[in-house]
């Protein structure tokens, strides 16, 4: 049980652009000198899916096929674009209005620093990347094409770091836009912000949510053979510590959670989802409230999981899981319980009642345990119990419905150890420290209607939510180190005038 490799197979297309106008010898050393670059990029390791170099793009035909054919291949998860030479925007306009995928503008150059001694006019008629790529910057602005801007050296870790974030971002994006989310049941009553416009989610995140009756999941939980049963409760026992009870009196009890996830996990594959999401308050026939099993959908499984039926968190989840794959850390659903005021050590505790995901990284191999729950009228439900290891740079993100559209908020946090022993708390939880601070953090979350879920993730940070809110066209507004209160609340504003106006055309 692993998660799929999200990157596997998948390609980012590196279109070139030049002109006829310097004659075949350029253009050969155009080719030959863009190959160095794409190869130099692959070989850095630091970008996860692999850089294909198309044919120079020399006119208008060849520009709109070469993004025509990106929009319509499975495998291409993203372009990048650099001009060698000067490239004549005109001619890139008719292939950008076709374009369907992320785009990236790379503004580099094959030489690393002038030739001091030497430069002639045919090197200045060679390398032209310094105004190629302000004239091509200037056409896809004023197309309003939204992409993500690259400058450096190729041979800068930094230039490969940040197109990397991107490509896990454009996987992120195609993950989205393949994604069927299972629920199972309505969402929590009388609860506002786990309720959206599930149509307009797929018209803007591409994800499919749909329902599936609880009776459906109690027929699947029948329908587990018992051998499933058994070989999932070995994989528990070779990856986390199990309380003793557990395989004692209370094994009934911890072979019914392992049917739960079977039932789950066969009716999510049965059905091609990768996130999915239940409801306490709708478990019809099941006998206990899911507990380990969503625990380990992002874990084992990179699926998103949220509960009481806010799908646009699983959705989140299973977006940061594909983005952060391969990295240390992963994603998980969280929520705000309670405060530490402690001056000068102000924190946030999280938590939920069973299903933060170990994937985020534990202090400790979590442990399975059963404990009683007070909501959901069933038996005791087993789970896992862990606190999250300490992380810098983490970052917690909700996906909110204001109306008119989707707005994604996020705050920047340092995942910090408990300054106490939390024995007597029977569920996962984590610790951070919120920047600029709590206090600034609380109100200018309060004041953007952030959700009380969101997803964790401790994987990647900013750079590849934003990259992704970008390439989704859909507003994220950040809390981080310099945020105040004052110029947040202006940004809001401004989101809200654009977005009216917007709107009226």
């Amino acid at each position: 049980m692993a998660m799929e490799n999200p990157f596997e197979g998948k390609e980012i297309w590196f279109g070139v652009g030049s002109q006829d106008l310097y004659g075949e010898e350029a253009l050969r050393q155009v080719a030959q000198q863009s190959t160095e670059i794409v190869d130099a990029l692959n070989a850095s390791g630091r970008i996860p899916v692999k850089l294909v170099l198309k044919p120079t793009l020399k006119s208008s035909d060849g520009v709109r096929r070469f993004m025509v054919d990106a929009s319509a291949d499975d495998n291409c998860i993203g372009v990048i674009t650099w001009m060698h030479t000067f490239s004549p925007a005109k001619m890139w306009i008719r292939g950008l209005e076709a374009l369907k995928k992320p785009l990236l503008q790379l503004n580099t150059q094959h030489h690393f620093e002038i030739p001091w001694n030497t430069i002639d006019m045919d090197f200045m008629n060679l390398n032209q990347a310094a105004h190629g790529d302000r004239e091509y910057g200037y056409i896809v602005t004023r197309l309003g094409i939204p992409r993500k801007i690259v400058v450096g050296h190729y041979t800068d870790p930094a230039v490969a770091d940040k197109i990397g974030v991107w490509a896990r971002a454009c996987a992120g994006w195609q993950a989205s836009n393949t994604m069927n989310v299972m629920r199972w049941g309505d969402n929590m009553r009388n609860v506002a912000v786990t309720e959206g416009d599930k149509t307009e989610a797929e018209r803007v995140f591409g994800a499919s949510i749909n329902t599936w009756a609880v009776n459906e999941l109690v027929a699947a939980y029948d329908a587990v053979k018992e051998g499933q049963v058994k070989d999932l409760i070995e994989d528990y026992k070779a990856k986390y510590e199990i309380a003793p009870e557990l395989l004692d009196k209370d094994y009934d009890s911890l072979f019914i959670a392992a049917r739960e996830e079977c039932a789950m996990v066969n009716m999510m594959r049965a059905n091609n989802c990768t996130a999915g999401v239940d409801n306490f308050e709708d478990l019809g026939a099941l006998p206990q409230l899911p507990g380990v099993g969503p625990q380990r959908f992002p874990s084992e499984y990179g699926w998103g999981f949220s509960a009481e039926g806010d799908w646009k968190t699983a959705v989140l989840v299973r977006i940061g899981a594909v983005m952060g794959y391969g990295l240390d850390g992963g994603a998980s659903l969280m929520e705000d319980y309670s405060y530490n005021f402690t001056p000068g050590n102000e924190m946030i505790m999280g938590s939920h009642m069973l299903e933060v995901s170990p994937s985020v990284g534990t202090i400790a191999k979590p442990r399975l345990e059963i404990h009683p729950l007070g909501i959901g009228g069933k038996a005791d439900p087993v789970r896992l119990v862990f606190t999250v290891a300490p992380k810098q740079d983490a970052v917690v993100v909700s996906l909110a419905d204001v109306r008119t559209r989707f707005r994604m908020l996020m705050n920047v946090v340092d995942v910090v150890k408990p300054l106490g022993s939390l024995d007597k708390l029977p569920c996962a939880r984590a610790l951070w420290k919120p920047e600029p601070s709590l206090e600034v953090s609380a109100e200018c979350w309060l004041r953007a209607g952030g959700s009380h879920h969101t997803c964790m993730t401790t994987s990647v940070g900013r750079e590849a939510w934003e990259d992704f809110a970008r390439i989704a066209g859909v507003e994220l507004a950040t809390i981080d180190a310099e945020t105040t209160p004052r110029a947040f609340a202006r940004e809001l504003e401004i989101e809200d005038m654009y977005h009216e106006l917007a709107n009226r055309h």
